[in-house]
């Protein structure tokens, strides 16, 4: 395989030590498939249990395996970010650690990224384990910002393989604090491609999603990438203007016939309605609002507390074109670049 791409896989990782080693497992079964040059780069965001000890030993017997450890959780699309900053490969696969993004899937990708695409979609065809109401609940998010946004979401997930000159966008050249990684990789463009696949049982443990933080998520990728929440404002004032036309079309009307008007239910109503669409606007523009602070702010994305593996090995074996990974070091303050965290220290 001497021109086979050297390959990196960016998992996330958040209470998931009970998976880990079945990950590794059936991860490089089907990777190795493509070629003999790859790494696995998990980026534990902030577990409370020992993921990133059990990334450790996997690291110590597997010169492939590479572990990032965040100050804290920052949250699935700061911890993605951190491993395309640090990861080095030609071509960088990212999915879950839960394996529900079938490992079998990868060859498909690679293949179609020699074939010259740039951006392989991993599109969920079906969603079996799921009830009605998550995929209901997918469904109506990925119309929703394919309808506003400008970006097809239709079957979309984080489960995609990027070519090199892409991550280097994505990680170096956007600079926002507020991403959404499914969004940002078909808002870049270049040529792209979807491979179907069936969405895979967890193989241990829960969903970590909350409703909270899925709200949270669908918030961030609707002010990123559209305005027209914003226009729902200019609505309401419309509704109001044609609503108060019609409150004082009725009160002039009983006036000139002489009938007494009904002020209190009129005055109560036109009252609730108003402060409805007040606190709606005020409501959205605090949300862009909001992430205009965040952003200024210029904090970065995340915090690296610590690495283990060894990441020497990485040049003799790769292909020529490989690079050094960011490793978000010195990052803080330095213009377009300083999106991360720095690197206190590290474990071979």
């Amino acid at each position: 395989m001497a021109t086979a791409p050297f390959i990196s896989i960016v998992l996330p990782t958040h209470n998931e030590s009970q998976v880990l080693r079945r990950t590794v497992e059936e991860v490089e079964q089907h990777t190795a498939q493509c070629s003999d040059h790859y790494e696995l780069i998990f980026i534990d965001d902030g577990s409370s249990d020992d993921t990133f000890e059990v990334t450790s030993a996997l690291a110590k017997a597997n010169t492939h395996v590479i572990g990032l450890q965040l100050s804290r959780n920052f949250g699935k699309e700061a911890a993605l970010l951190a491993g395309l900053k640090h990861a080095a490969g030609d071509v960088v696969i990212t999915m879950d650690a839960d394996l529900q993004h079938p490992p079998a899937v990868i060859p498909a990708l690679v293949d179609a990224w020699q074939q010259g695409y740039k951006v392989v979609n991993a599109v969920k065809e079906d969603r079996p384990g799921d009830s009605f109401a998550v995929k209901l609940r997918a469904r109506l998010f990925n119309k929703l910002l394919t309808s506003l946004g400008g970006v097809d979401m239709r079957g979309a997930s984080d489960f995609k393989l990027l070519d090199r000159s892409v991550v280097d966008i994505l990680s170096r050249s956007l600079p926002e604090r507020s991403r959404f990684f499914r969004g940002l990789s078909d808002w870049v463009g270049f040529p792209q491609t979807s491979v179907p696949f069936t969405v895979a049982s967890r193989a241990e443990g829960t969903g970590k999603w909350s409703i909270f933080a899925l709200t949270e998520l669908a918030l961030t990728a609707l002010v990123a990438f559209t305005s027209a929440p914003l226009r729902i404002v200019s609505i309401l004032g419309v509704v109001t203007l044609i609503f108060g036309g019609i409150v004082a079309g009725e009160a002039l009307w009983s006036w000139f016939h002489g009938n007494a008007i009904s002020g209190f239910t009129t005055t109560i109503t036109t009252i609730l309605i108003l402060s409805s669409f007040i606190m709606i606007s005020l409501g959205i523009i605090g949300e862009y609002i909001a992430k205009i602070y965040d952003e200024i702010k210029h904090r970065p994305v995340y915090l690296v507390a610590s690495v283990c593996g060894s990441q020497d090995t990485r040049a003799p074996s790769a292909s020529p074109n490989v690079r050094k990974p960011e490793r978000a070091m010195g990052s803080f303050g330095k213009g377009p670049d300083a999106v991360g965290g720095e690197v206190p220290d590290q474990h071979e």
